[in-house]
């Protein structure tokens, strides 16, 4: 998603003296040549006060001042920060190293603070790339200047070295940087090794009905749709943290539809197939073999905007017989993107339209690892330069996390689905509208009618918490509005055994997310727990379990996970 070849990294050294007066000529000159903001009076931005300059500098020849001292007398030095927290940081050489960096990087960002730039967008791109030179920059990062790599090289006898190296390769073979090793986990052995069988496919997608892991269950089904961003099994990690067979575990008859990885073969695929041909077609056969007319259905992350927008769908054909629907962190108002809308503009759009969108040009992919490597640099530290210094100048492995397994498992988008996707919601926030042509009807989200569960989490960088929360106002029918603590992966796959985290509620849902989050309740523990409740009201009476698996039409083709998964 990230066009932008230019980077700060050129004009800036973490160990260069902070003098105010020259960085802002640097961003000055920067920015002139950076394509983000070509069309911006972007001169007016450097324009500061001289006392402001002034002031500034004055503040960090005080500490720089201190800092030499500290290293003048050999003092030792300690950190907060967890890239300089061992004991090797603590030498004068290392330690001011880290000191300085930290010191010069903290007032770039206050100098930052302080330019005049009225307008959201650039702010936000301005201080995300700096923010990117500022992590790229950290001495950390580099081998001559982080003692802990230098104590690996000396320990290991250099195998680290050579280790590091061979990281190196592999990540660059797969166009990726690894954060779990490929070989940790095996899906359908340790991952998504939930028992069931593929009962339908064709180009799009896989279908898995799952036996049941109770002696009754209820009639309604539940019709699972997850994200075409990676592979289902998010859902079906291992069985102590399976969404799938806590469900199932609950009684809950579960259909889950698998996305294919795209390939060129299906790279023409739209939006509307998706719908059509995936979602709708997975829903009539889930309806099909259950007998059931009124499935509760869920949708995670886009597999809840595909979801919502299928059900629209169907309910401009006449069809409103859904029994709930669930959206896990999901998108219907894209008011607020987070991080993530600094890459989107119509220049962005309008180029994914003619590269692999087919107006006007080829059709193609988005690659799954150009998506993979953009959410993780929207947190570098964290995601991207910790597993660098881990893997490539340590030689470490990264430890074995399911999470982390799935997030490197990414899948591609055919190119005029993510296109059409991008423009009318990242870009315009139309899907809401009421007024855009899907499937030969006007796809209106507030025709769905059905008693609908919305869980948004607190600390979600991908869907923000209040713009899910926006969802209450687009759908019909009643509303339960859910707050779980942490993001947008971790905050989802939270089971009760657990006992971690906690969540909020408040059954009255008010047009304004804060003031439904002030009167809100602080409730311990997983907040699967209050969904299972819900949906047990929406499932309907329970019967004698059916260990049977499709139907005549719909045999069982293979067991689960499918062959999907594996592309």
């Amino acid at each position: 998603m990230d066009n932008n070849a230019h980077t700060f990294n050129t004009f800036w050294s973490g160990q260069v003296p902070f003098i105010a007066s020259f960085a802002v000529q640097q961003l000055r000159l920067w920015v002139s040549t950076n394509p983000w903001f070509t069309g911006q009076e972007y001169e007016k931005w450097f324009d500061l006060p001289r006392t402001t300059l002034e002031s500034l500098q004055a503040e960090y020849q005080t500490q720089w001042g201190d800092l030499g001292q500290r290293l003048l007398t050999g003092q030792p030095f300690s950190f907060e920060d967890r890239r300089f927290s061992s004991g090797n940081w603590s030498t004068p050489l290392f330690g001011s190293l880290a000191a300085f960096y930290l010191l010069n990087a903290g007032f770039l960002l206050k100098l930052l603070d302080k330019l005049p730039i009225k307008d959201k967008k650039p702010r936000q791109r301005l201080l995300y790339l700096v923010e990117q030179a500022i992590a790229a920059g950290a001495p950390s990062n580099f081998l001559a200047s982080n003692p802990d790599a230098l104590q690996r090289v000396v320990d290991t006898q250099g195998g680290s070295l050579f280790t590091g190296l061979l990281h190196l390769a592999s990540d660059l073979q797969e166009g990726k940087m690894r954060q779990c090793d490929s070989g940790a986990f095996k899906v359908g052995v340790d991952l998504a090794n939930t028992p069931g069988e593929v009962v339908f496919e064709n180009e799009l997608f896989q279908l898995i009905q799952y036996y049941p892991q109770s002696e009754t269950q209820y009639r309604r089904p539940v019709f699972i749709v997850p994200p075409s961003i990676n592979k289902y099994y998010i859902l079906d990690l291992r069985p102590d943290n399976s969404m799938v067979r806590h469900l199932l575990q609950q009684g809950h008859p579960v259909f889950l539809m698998s996305w294919r990885n795209f390939d060129q073969a299906h790279a023409g695929t739209t939006w509307d197939d998706l719908i059509d041909t995936g979602i709708i077609k997975g829903l009539q056969v889930t309806r099909e073999i259950s007998g059931e007319q009124r499935p509760n259905c869920v949708g995670f992350c886009i597999g809840g905007t595909l979801l919502s927008s299928a059900l629209a769908v169907l309910a401009a054909r006449g069809d409103k017989d859904i029994g709930s629907v669930s959206l896990l962190t999901t998108f219907l108002d894209y008011l607020d993107t987070g991080p993530i809308d600094i890459f989107v503009d119509e220049q962005l759009v309008a180029y994914r339209e003619r590269t692999i969108g087919g107006q006007e040009g080829p059709i193609g992919l988005f690659k799954g690892e150009d998506m993979g490597n953009t959410f993780s640099l929207l947190r570098p530290n964290d995601l991207w330069w910790n597993y660098n210094v881990d893997k490539y100048l340590k030689g470490q492995k990264p430890i074995p996390l399911d999470l982390l397994f799935w997030n490197n498992d990414s899948t591609n988008l055919p190119g005029p689905m993510y296109c059409w996707y991008l423009r009318h919601t990242y870009l315009q926030n139309d899907l809401k509208s009421g007024e855009l042509d899907c499937c030969g009807v006007k796809l209106n989200l507030r025709a769905i009618d059905a008693p609908a569960y919305i869980l948004a989490t607190h600390d979600d960088h991908i869907v923000p918490w209040r713009s899910a929360y926006a969802s209450t106002q687009l759908l019909s029918g009643t509303k339960r509005f859910v707050l779980g603590a942490s993001g947008h992966i971790a905050g989802v796959i939270n089971p009760p055994a657990r006992e971690k985290r906690h969540y909020w509620t408040n059954n009255r849902v008010s047009k304004d997310p804060d003031t439904w989050f002030m009167n809100a309740q602080e409730q311990a523990g997983s907040w699967w727990n209050d969904w299972f409740v819900w949906l047990a009201d929406q499932a309907g009476e329970r019967q004698p379990s059916v260990s049977h698996i499709g139907n005549a039409h719909y045999p069982a083709l293979e067991s689960a996970p499918g062959r999907y998964v594996m592309q």
